[in-house]
C-alpha cells in the first residue's frame, strides 16, 4: 500500500504537498483560534508539516494518517527535529474510512478529498471523528477563472469542467452540506509557484542521479511537458483553498 512513484518522485523534496507556503499554515493554525491540547486527526497527513508546526507553536497534540511510506517516514522525522514527538504520531495507512477511536477537536483533509470520493464524502468521513462542536479544516481547489472548454479544464489536471467550482460555488457547497465556513486561507500565485516550481528541479535532479530507472521515461515526459502546461492552464485558472468549517 503506497502512492505511486510519480508521486514521490516529483514531490519528494517537499515539506508541504500542496500550494501552501509555511506562513499560511502558520497564518491558518492562528486564525482557527484553538486553545493548546487541541487534538487534531489530519487524513492524508503528506510529510506531517501541518501537525508538526502546529504542535510547536500552538501546542496541539494529534494524529496524522497517510498511504505514503516516504512521506510517513518523512513526517516521523520533522516531528523528532522540531521535538515534538511525544505529541504528534503519524500512522502509514489508506486514509479512506479511517476513522479516531476518539473524538477529535480538529479534523482536516487539506488537499486530499478523494480519499472520501469528493468533497461531500470527505466532510462525512472526518464528521465521524469530531466531537460535537468541532471544527474541520477541508483543502480543495476551485477555478479561479471558468476554463472556456473541457480541454483546458483536462489540462488543468481535472478530469472535466464539472470536478471544481468557482469559489462563491465551493463556498455554496459547505453551506448545501450543513456547514458554516468561518475561517479560510488561499494559496496566492507565489505559493502556487512554490509548490509546482519545485517539483520540476526534484524531477531534473531524480533523473541525473537515476538516468537507467525503469521509470525515467515518464519522469522525463513530465518534465518537458509540465513547466508549459502550468504556466498556460494551471497557474491562470485554477486556485486552491483550506476552509475551516463548523456543523450548523
Amino acid at each position: 500500500m503506497d502512492l505511486p512513484r510519480i508521486f514521490t518522485i516529483r514531490e519528494s523534496g517537499h515539506r508541504i504537498h500542496n500550494p501552501l507556503t509555511p506562513e499560511k499554515f502558520a497564518v491558518l493554525g492562528e486564525a482557527l483560534r484553538l486553545p493548546p491540547g487541541t487534538r487534531v486527526l489530519d487524513l492524508a497527513s503528506g510529510s506531517g508539516e501541518m501537525l508538526c508546526t502546529w504542535a510547536r507553536d500552538l501546542g496541539f497534540t494529534g494524529t496524522g494518517v497517510d498511504i505514503s511510506t516516504l512521506f510517513t517516514e518523512q513526517a516521523r522525522a520533522r516531528a523528532e527535529e522540531l521535538g515534538v514527538a511525544d505529541r504528534v504520531d503519524f500512522v502509514h495507512g489508506d486514509a479512506a474510512g479511517h476513522v479516531a477511536q476518539e473524538p477529535v477537536d480538529l479534523a482536516a483533509c487539506v488537499g486530499a478529498t478523494w480519499i472520501g470520493g469528493g468533497v461531500p464524502g470527505t466532510v462525512e468521513l472526518l464528521e465521524r471523528s469530531l466531537r460535537p462542536g468541532g471544527l474541520m479544516l477541508v483543502g480543495e481547489p476551485y477555478w479561479r477563472r471558468t476554463p472556456p472548454d473541457e480541454e483546458t479544464a483536462k489540462a488543468c489536471h481535472a478530469t472535466s469542467l464539472a470536478d471544481f467550482l468557482p469559489l462563491h460555488g465551493l463556498v455554496g457547497r459547505f453551506g448545501e452540506l450543513g456547514y458554516d465556513v468561518v475561517e479560510m486561507v488561499l494559496a496566492d500565485q507565489d505559493s502556487w509557484d512554490r509548490y509546482s516550481a519545485a517539483q520540476w528541479l526534484a524531477m531534473r535532479r531524480w533523473l541525473d542521479r537515476n538516468p537507467d530507472d525503469e521509470m525515467s521515461a515518464e519522469v522525463r515526459a513530465e518534465l518537458d511537458t509540465e513547466p508549459v502546461r502550468y504556466t498556460r492552464y494551471s497557474r491562470e485558472f485554477l486556485g486552491w483553498g483550506v476552509f475551516a468549517l463548523m456543523r450548523r
